[in-house]
């Protein structure tokens, strides 16, 4: 057997495997009823069949989306978990104004902690979870243009697992810390395209490919 002839067969290996994983793939969205996974199931299958017909030059970039994938379909099952555990604390409910806005929600020894929200004199809102005072945990942070973002906060800055939602269609997933882009994201243009790559202080950072709703791949270094 020819190297041509190997390298082929592997190609075609890899494409039935792909077949089926994206049979497995249709298969899951009948089981979950997240509309946020679903349409992220849908989003990579829509890829997947386009690279499938391309090149295997692009299993790796495949590879990345079942591993994504595969992250927040556990990330969702873990919330999911935690939801159903009937964990008792004392806390109580009330409102306080503060100087830079009012807050409703949950106190614990005087501190917001809990569940609560935090309404700005600017008209930005934050919805979520408090600890010692400060956001921190699960929460949705509302700009009074619009924007928002979705996700995990720490020591009352965006930090963790997030997702911004930008006013023209635009959004960004990923890594967050100090209220900045940085670690692995993908951003997803408002005309179907999407980029992926690592972030550093906000800005890209590295080798970002992106993936085109036509099919085609380009990439470029930052």
């Amino acid at each position: 057997m020819d190297g041509f002839t190997l390298n082929n067969n592997i190609y075609l290996n890899n494409n039935n495997i792909l077949f089926q994983l994206v049979g497995k793939l249709e298969n899951i969205i009948k089981d979950i009823n997240n509309k946020i996974i679903i349409n992220r199931i849908k989003d990579i299958i829509i890829i997947m069949n386009n690279l499938i017909n391309n090149n295997k030059k692009y299993i790796d970039l495949i590879r990345n989306d079942i591993k994504i994938l595969n992250n927040n379909i556990n990330q969702k099952f873990e919330e999911l978990n935690n939801k159903n555990k009937n964990i008792i604390i004392n806390y109580s409910t009330q409102t306080k104004i503060y100087n830079n806005g009012k807050y409703e929600g949950e106190f614990k020894n005087d501190k917001r902690e809990g569940k609560g929200i935090f309404y700005y004199n600017n008209g930005n809102r934050y919805k979520g979870d408090f600890k010692n005072d400060k956001k921190e945990g699960k929460g949705i942070y509302y700009f009074n243009d619009g924007e928002r973002y979705e996700g995990n906060f720490k020591n009352g800055n965006l930090e963790g697992k997030g997702v911004y939602y930008y006013n023209n269609g635009d959004r960004y997933e990923g890594d967050w810390k100090n209220n900045l882009k940085e670690g692995k994201g993908i951003f997803y243009f408002n005309n179907g395209d999407r980029e992926m790559g690592n972030y550093l202080n906000d800005e890209r950072t590295g080798k970002h490919v992106k993936l085109h709703l036509n099919g085609d791949v380009t990439s470029e270094i930052y």
